[in-house]
């Protein structure tokens, strides 16, 4: 079964990850790009690229590591084939801020409340 990365647009349609991927120099997001598709195209992508969240509402992130750069890009599925990158962020520490997670969550919560209408 094959997953298609889709982004989560705001009411007003502003895309935040597609926002973020475009600050990226191009090599990191190349890079960016290149670990989605894995996503998108292996059954079982390995957990140093993509992985579930504990301690979350049903959050997955997509894991991106360039040289020193970590990347994460935070997100949920909508069934079975769509994964929904609602938030992206450059790491700094060691664990994921709550505040992104918080986000992401948020994000989620206004997505699937949105597409019930």
């Amino acid at each position: 079964m094959v997953r298609e990365i889709i982004f989560y647009k705001t009411s007003g349609g502003r895309s935040p990850v597609r926002d973020f991927l475009e600050t990226l120099p191009a090599k990191q997001a190349k890079k960016a790009a290149w670990v989605m598709g894995l996503v998108e195209e292996m059954d079982n992508v390995p957990g140093q690229y993509f992985q579930k969240m504990v301690n979350t509402d049903d959050l997955w992130e997509v894991r991106v590591k360039i040289g020193s750069d970590i990347f994460r890009f935070l997100g949920f599925f909508d069934g079975p084939k769509w994964v929904v990158l609602s938030h992206a962020f450059q790491k700094k520490t060691q664990k994921t801020p709550q505040q992104a997670i918080r986000l992401a969550e948020e994000r989620k919560q206004d997505y699937f409340r949105r597409k019930k209408r």
